[in-house]
């Protein structure tokens, strides 16, 4: 099957989900003639590239540029853009600062600064981006990872360049790098081990180091991962999932109700409204998907936004519903390059709707919620709520 949609054109991107039904019954697999690539939006095709980095690979960029091609925006990282053995040996260092025995470490912390930001949002217009996800996450996380606070307005800029540098290098591309030579450099330099306060997640990559699992180098680009992909897909997760609730308010009545209902919510909303929407794999030898032949270094477009959409592997996809049994939801990714910071992506947004659910009886939007226009994730760029008090 070949389609001229342009999944990166702006229609697209304020709503993705008419294209996604339409491109999954359109085939398992489909040619995307715009780009040139291949492309999977229903489960059973995603979650089988995801499983298979030795014919799907990552090292050759999982954007839409092939690195055996084409020079990378910036030094490709050693978790996202890489595959066995490096990516084993750095993602092991990686997983053992990011346990969930060490995550649970921060949790009274994140409690505390949820329980200190959710009275001062109470019976008043927000945004729910601006004036509830982004101060919670843009603090409770640097703190964790043990980042200085000057400047820290540079990470989201940095994430917003990392992650639309993976579709084309259109004007959204354009806009999100028009600094980009500033915002690199500060982030190199804040990567460095004399700008780390001792004791965060970041601290403990170069003990790593120091005791020669990785080398001062590699820790400085494991350290540069937590800029990169920390701060966005949560903040876009946390906006998205009060849209949620304000667009099925039944649904936040139930968490009202029992706020300990609130990791179901997070489930579902990373379900129904995944923060990220695609990223790509490249072919690193000819094989055959769903019977159409794949050639070596052909780029295949993976999207897990409608995966979670799928009506072949969910009953009533399209509804939100947080007792749903939805365990197999692919906002993370999935096989060896699974998010290695969903604990800590899932405690703070936990730990912040908890706090939200004990509080406030109902979400309201006062306006009309704005997409954000971005190449990779899907947020909003403005999110008009009322968080009415019990």
């Amino acid at each position: 099957m070949v389609s001229e949609i342009d999944p990166f054109c702006e229609e697209y991107i304020r709503d993705p989900y008419p294209f996604h039904a339409q491109l999954r019954e359109a085939g398992p697999i489909v040619w995307l003639s715009r780009y040139e690539v291949w492309s999977v939006f229903r489960y059973q095709e995603v979650s089988s590239i995801l499983q298979d980095w030795k014919t799907y690979s990552s090292g050759a960029g999982v954007g839409l540029a092939n690195f055996r091609k084409e020079k990378p925006w910036r030094t490709p990282s050693l978790l996202l853009e890489a595959d066995p053995p490096n990516h084993t040996r750095c993602r092991a260092v990686m997983s053992k600062v990011l346990t969930a025995e060490n995550v649970r470490r921060y949790r009274a912390e994140f409690e505390r600064e949820a329980a200190r930001l959710v009275p001062t949002l109470l019976d008043r217009a927000l945004d729910g981006v601006r004036d509830v996800a982004e101060p919670y996450v843009m603090k409770v996380f640097p703190d964790a990872v043990g980042l200085a606070e000057e400047g820290r307005r540079n990470i989201g800029t940095y994430g917003g360049m990392n992650f639309n540098s993976l579709g084309p290098r259109n004007r959204i591309f354009l806009d999100a790098t028009r600094n980009e030579a500033e915002i690199k450099e500060w982030v190199t330099r804040h990567c460095r081990r004399d700008h780390i306060v001792p004791n965060g997640l970041a601290g403990q990559i170069y003990e790593a180091a120091d005791a020669g699992e990785v080398t001062q180098d590699e820790a400085q680009l494991l350290v540069r991962s937590f800029f990169s992909a920390g701060i966005d897909t949560t903040v876009d997760a946390l906006g998205n999932a009060l849209h949620c609730f304000a667009t099925y308010p039944a649904q936040w009545e139930k968490m009202a109700r029992d706020p300990g209902l609130s990791r179901r919510g997070v489930e579902e909303a990373l379900r129904f409204e995944s923060p990220f929407q695609t990223f790509f794999r490249t072919a690193t030898r000819e094989t055959e998907l769903a019977g159409s032949r794949i050639k070596e270094d052909d780029k295949i477009m993976v999207c897990v936004g409608s995966a979670n959409r799928d009506p072949r592997r969910w009953q009533d996809p399209d509804s939100f519903d947080i007792e749903r049994r939805n365990a197999g939801q692919m906002s993370f990714g999935g096989g060896i390059h699974t998010c290695v910071g969903q604990i800590i992506a899932r405690l703070e947004s936990e730990v912040l709707l908890t706090e939200l659910a004990k509080r406030a009886k109902r979400v309201e939007l006062n306006g009309k919620a704005e997409p954000k226009i971005h190449n990779t994730l899907r947020g909003f760029a403005h999110l008009p709520v009322t968080l009415h008090s019990r």
